[in-house]
């Protein structure tokens, strides 16, 4: 019999009531509702239905998901849907992967000031990208960009950054023309790297006069412009990370990259091991040193502070797209791009109607699933041969109408 598997919802049921208790004075509500929402999730609570198989009578509950974006158990759909929009999307060019990082000292601005901070980020990044690929003296090109934001390391401490996937070349500033980059190299990224600093300290002054930021705790004295202003100084002396990894194969390795890095919560549920003695143990990789694998070991309450720690502002988009990518112009200048690189429109499915005929009412979850992952929900796990249909839907709190030898699962529901 296989093993039951640990879950950040395992960890919270147990230590979350403790955890609320001992940090009530600073724990924020959006937090709360992050921890109510993970352990809630596809439990009771939330209501679910009931299916059976069609051939051999095997029945099995589902619950619902509470689809909260830090849940490690609801991405699956949302990222198989996002992709399946990208696909549309790729060019035959090669793709490059681009990390914009910022140091300890503005990590710790951003820990009290996450959306502003956030939003700067994203901007600093792209335009620092944008600019230098603009540049005549580079690639003299409008790029495009996708932008993905992360605040976490693999040992969940707070460490804020910017992936951004970009095709190796643009279009001409005419239009007339796509301009490719050179095999296996974009854009110098030292280049990358003084103009996004400089580009970010503008801003995050900018948001300083403003009056836009707030400076709590071991931070409280960067509420004086002076000491700010000094604050600032030494972090335009040190060199800002930024690197470039090699490119990507083609656009199937696009995907898949991008399929590890979208819609990811601070720690999947596949990194944790076990729990001893009040103590979680998952795996890392320290990339200080080689990318070395390991397990750390952290107190159950210190694993849910760092957790905690990501909790984005509301409403906040994680994924954003910037140049010839930018949403508002997007299909215009990727027909463009197509047509100067030769390349037909890729076909797009249309959207599956109901039997109803409602093409408002979408498509079934598990229809999507299947068509998205390429996993059926609907096989039967016991006989594999019948298709589990719905015979009873039970509401948030209810219980579903005794059907016999029910066994749980965990298939993310609509």
């Amino acid at each position: 019999m296989a093993a039951v598997r640990l879950e950040v919802a395992d960890i919270f049921n147990r230590y979350g009531t403790a955890y609320r208790q001992d940090h009530a004075d600073t724990l924020y509500t959006l937090q709360r509702r992050v921890m109510s929402a993970i352990e809630l999730c596809r439990t009771a609570v939330l209501g679910g239905h009931v299916e059976q198989c069609d051939a051999c009578g095997h029945q099995r509950i589902a619950y619902n998901s509470c689809r909260n974006r830090h849940c490690p158990k609801c991405q699956s759909l949302a990222r198989a849907q996002w992709l399946e929009d990208r696909q549309a999307e790729l060019l035959p060019v090669p793709y490059f992967h681009v990390v914009f990082t910022v140091p300890q000292e503005i990590a710790a601005i951003a820990f009290q000031n996450k959306r502003a901070l956030y939003d700067i980020l994203f901007r600093a990044s792209a335009e620092a990208l944008r600019t230098i690929g603009a540049d005549p003296k580079h690639l003299g090109v409008e790029i495009g960009c996708i932008s993905i934001l992360h605040s976490w390391g693999q040992n969940l401490l707070f460490h804020p950054h910017i992936h951004c996937v970009v095709p190796g070349g643009g279009l001409s500033p005419d239009g007339t023309r796509w301009i490719g980059c050179r095999p296996n190299f974009f854009l110098p990224v030292r280049v990358l790297s003084r103009l996004f600093r400089r580009l970010f300290l503008e801003q995050l002054q900018k948001a300083f006069d403003a009056d836009t930021l707030r400076f709590l705790s071991s931070v409280a004295p960067l509420s004086d412009s002076r000491a700010f202003a000094k604050y600032l100084a030494r972090t335009r002396k040190s060199e800002w990370v930024v690197y470039a990894k090699p490119p990507f194969g083609g656009p199937k390795q696009v995907l898949d990259y991008l399929g590890r890095y979208t819609h990811r919560v601070a720690i999947s549920n596949n990194r944790l091991l076990n729990i001893d003695n009040d103590k979680i143990r998952f795996l890392w990789k320290d990339y200080r040193h080689g990318s070395t694998k390991g397990v750390m070991t952290l107190d159950a309450d210190e694993f849910i502070r760092r957790f905690l720690l990501h909790v984005v502002p509301p409403g906040l988009m994680r994924i954003r797209h910037y140049g010839f990518l930018a949403n508002r112009h997007c299909e215009a200048k990727l027909a463009c791009c197509r047509r100067l690189l030769g390349v037909p429109k890729p076909i797009v499915p249309l959207p599956v109607v109901p039997a109803d005929g409602d093409p408002g009412s979408g498509q079934d979850y598990r229809d999507r699933y299947e068509r998205l992952t390429g996993n059926s929900l609907r096989m039967c796990p016991q006989c594999k041969q019948g298709h589990m249909v719905c015979i009873d839907v039970f509401s948030p709190g209810a219980l579903p109408r005794a059907p016999p030898k029910l066994d749980e699962h965990d298939a993310e529901t609509h």
